[in-house]
């Protein structure tokens, strides 16, 4: 069983990279991608673990990603080789833009008589803190019922106090994942949220115009109709097929790694091994 989109507790999942390798292999994935959001450390903390049991783990990450004024996350896929640390190096540089959004966050949430830190947030999220870990903290003082509800009430996009972050260009991210030696592939384009299939397409050829490799045709948001939407749309653009659960551990808890939401998600190994075949 494959599962290639998964996060960790270094980004906006609830599991420890240990836990999520172990949670991997009971589950019977037997290859798994670690794609948290604008960091590689749950992967590099996961990889000797997961080699020593015998996991087959793929190097990834997602980034936010701006188009048009809308948010495009993307995927970024190192199946051969590890980028090079000039990547890294541009990675803290968007650590630093969220740590300027989460400042500004707190500063709304207080406004709205929430009593916030920014350190609170901190300590769950270290320097990858995320609106999950503003979630747990509402949660936890009783602001909120639900980590949903703290969503709905104050982080989604038409919350009360959200926030925007700087994010790059799509064009910027997939240049950078290129250069980095990686596999640039949309993520979730159902989220995309264009009203119609043809609105939808234009933009992933736009994505294609700009480099894009990939596509994320199967994830616990899709259901058949949107897989086969999106397997004619990569066969249409010539790109290479990818998928995954987008598992977060117990912050989505109807999400389970290789099989997603109710067992909608299956990836074939083949994927995987295409995108191995399809780096130089």
């Amino acid at each position: 069983m494959v599962d290639l989109h998964s996060h960790t507790g270094a980004s906006d999942g609830s599991d420890a990279p240990f836990t999520l390798v172990d949670n991997a292999l009971s589950a019977g994935v037997t290859a798994l991608s670690i794609t948290d959001h604008d960091t590689f450390a749950g992967y590099y903390a996961a990889k000797p673990y997961a080699l020593s049991k015998g996991l087959d783990l793929l190097c990834g990450i997602e980034l936010s990603t701006k188009y048009l004024g809308q948010t495009i996350h993307l995927l970024g896929y190192f199946p051969r080789a590890e980028p090079a640390a000039a990547f890294g190096e541009w990675l803290l540089i968007l650590q630093t833009k969220r740590r300027d959004r989460n400042q500004r966050l707190v500063e709304n949430l207080q406004k709205l008589g929430v009593k916030i830190t920014l350190a609170e947030v901190e300590a769950l999220g270290k320097t990858m803190a995320g609106r999950p870990h503003f979630a747990m903290i509402l949660l936890q003082k009783r602001y909120v019922k639900t980590m949903q509800e703290a969503f709905d009430k104050y982080l989604a996009e038409n919350g009360r106090a959200f926030t925007e972050r700087e994010e790059v260009p799509l064009e910027e991210g997939i240049q950078r994942v290129r250069e980095a030696g990686g596999i640039p592939a949309i993520a979730h384009p159902a989220r995309l949220g264009r009203r119609t299939a043809a609105e939808e397409a234009e933009w992933i050829e736009a994505a294609v115009e700009m480099g894009m490799l990939g596509l994320e045709v199967r994830h616990s948001d899709h259901d058949a109709t949107a897989v086969k939407r999106y397997t004619a749309l990569a066969a249409r653009f010539g790109l290479l097929t990818t998928g995954g659960s987008d598992y977060h551990g117990t912050y989505k808890p109807d999400i389970k790694l290789g099989t997603g939401k109710f067992g909608n998600v299956s990836v074939p190994t083949e994927w995987l091994e295409r995108l191995r075949a399809n780096v130089s």
